[in-house]
């Protein structure tokens, strides 16, 4: 049976869902991706869309491999993955010119929701691995959490605009939207593109966001196949790494910091308080809520004498 329109509309809120986040510095897009349920969906769809358009380019043209690419595309999941990137393209624009200067006025608060909102998800890499943690295991999530501390701790940088340099830049922030924890917006202010980036989306700068888009959809085709290929094969590390990646960078959201990320005596502490536990129970919310709904989903396969259906998801 064809997708409802309600569950189209659902989709593309999920996106943009994501899309928002990826306009505002310190928050992850593949965090939100986690919490609202699309990123098993946005790393396997990229995936087969990456390898069946390499085959179109380098076998199509020399007489084969048509039924290959071809089967790469079928196995993406259309009728949720252009709702959601339509959803993340407007809403990307959307969060740019109306969010952000929201998100300025009130950083600490902002960040202290976040901050919960990330903390809480560290949960689901974490449980996702399908294994015990042994020390090993737990001694590198620590190595990756003190690169990500490090790393989102450093001052913004101030690049040019040349368009080899926005080109690497929006390769490099890409990868963020895939990687749990790590923020492409973030990255973008440590480059000191984040201002420039967003001033381009006010002014429709075509020649800037062309440059941006192609050096996006770059990044996207090299690292997400990497992505993919280690959660198939190393799934288990793959999950430590990014559960250390996501804690480290819990640093970008920590709330009493300066713009220039040096880290200040707390104040305002209950309210900002608050905010951190809201995060926190609304993602422990949904990840309670998705695990009771799958557990009733099982027993009801059970009861009706289907044997229960194989999961592909990374993280459950």
């Amino acid at each position: 049976m064809a997708n409802s329109a309600g569950s189209y509309l659902l989709d593309a809120v999920r996106g943009g869902a994501v899309g928002a986040s990826e306009a505002l510095p310190g928050i992850s897009g593949g965090t939100v991706a986690l919490i609202v349920g699309l990123y098993d969906k946005l790393i396997g769809g990229a995936g087969h869309m990456v390898s069946g358009i390499k085959r179109y380019v380098t076998d199509v043209p020399r007489g084969r491999g048509r039924a290959r690419a071809q089967e790469q595309f079928r196995q993406v999941d259309w009728s949720v993955l252009v709702p959601a990137l339509v959803g993340m393209a407007v809403f990307l624009v959307l969060a740019a010119l109306l969010l952000a200067p929201l998100v300025d006025a009130y950083t600490r608060y902002a960040y202290a929701l976040f901050f919960g909102l990330v903390l809480a998800c560290l949960w689901i890499p974490y449980s996702g691995a399908g294994r015990p943690w042994r020390a090993g295991h737990y001694a590198v999530a620590l190595v990756f959490a003190v690169a990500a501390f490090v790393l989102t701790g450093l001052p913004g940088a101030n690049l040019p605009t040349h368009p080899a340099v926005v080109f690497l830049a929006a390769a490099v922030a890409v990868c963020a939207l895939v990687l749990p924890g790590l923020s492409g917006s973030f990255i973008l202010l440590t480059l000191g593109l984040y201002e420039p980036t967003i001033s381009a989306v006010g002014d429709l700068d075509i020649a800037y966001l062309a440059v941006f888009a192609l050096g996006m959809l770059t990044g996207l085709s090299l690292f997400v196949k990497l992505l993919q290929h280690l959660l198939e094969n190393f799934h288990h590390m793959t999950l430590v790494v990014l559960t250390g990646l996501m804690a480290g960078s819990l640093r970008a959201l920590w709330p009493w910091q300066t713009e220039s990320r040096e880290v200040v005596t707390p104040t305002d502490v209950p309210v900002t308080v608050v905010f951190i536990v809201a995060g926190f129970v609304i993602v422990t919310a949904a990840i309670v809520w998705e695990r009771r709904k799958r557990s009733r989903a099982e027993a009801a396969r059970v009861a009706a004498g289907v044997r229960p259906e194989r999961t592909e998801s990374h993280f459950s």
